[in-house]
């Protein structure tokens, strides 16, 4: 049986308030820093959600108070991945991973790197995922003239969309 009464759900919360312009994630980390909280920027694809994804994000969270995710826009995707990605399109991207609580704010970007992002948001963290090489990742250098680090999450072994993408092409349980 359907229930169609809303009322019901065990999740009513509305995750479009958590889609930010730039400008407004940028005023937002102003006012959280002068209320002492910290500020944690990571960013991604975010292609077909997966346990790694809620793995750094989770952990990129433990990092401070106040998660910014930044997400490619399916354009920038598609510069950087391919032209058969993103599988999922931004607007179904977005809403996944606004609906993650540890999330607290989502921006979408068009470039293929998230540099201007994190210059304007100068976040206190610039959490990445251990497939990244601490000396390529984009805007550390920003993060640490304003006083903040780079966390690097461990990487979660077997858990990339790429991989996932190979295994259903082999045709393998996943």
């Amino acid at each position: 049986m359907l229930i169609e009464n809303s009322s019901l759900s065990c999740y009513l919360k509305d995750v479009s308030g958590k889609l930010k312009s730039a400008g407004e994630l940028a005023e937002i980390a102003v006012r959280a820093k002068a209320q002492g909280k910290s500020v944690v920027f990571t960013n991604g694809c975010f292609d077909l959600l997966h346990r790694g994804h809620v793995h750094t994000l989770r952990e990129a969270k433990a990092q401070g108070d106040l998660l910014i995710v930044a997400l490619n826009s399916d354009r920038s995707v598609k510069s950087i991945k391919g032209p058969r990605r993103p599988i999922m399109p931004e607007t179904d991207r977005i809403e996944l991973i606004a609906a993650m609580e540890m999330v607290d704010y989502v921006v979408v970007f068009d470039e293929p790197d998230p540099y201007g992002l994190i210059s304007a948001i100068k976040p206190d963290v610039l959490a990445k995922g251990g497939d990244w090489e601490s000396d390529k990742i984009i805007g550390a250098d920003v993060v640490a003239q304003n006083g903040g680090r780079v966390a690097v999450i461990p990487y979660l072994e077997g858990f990339s969309t790429t991989e996932i993408i190979e295994r259903i092409k082999d045709g393998e349980n996943l």
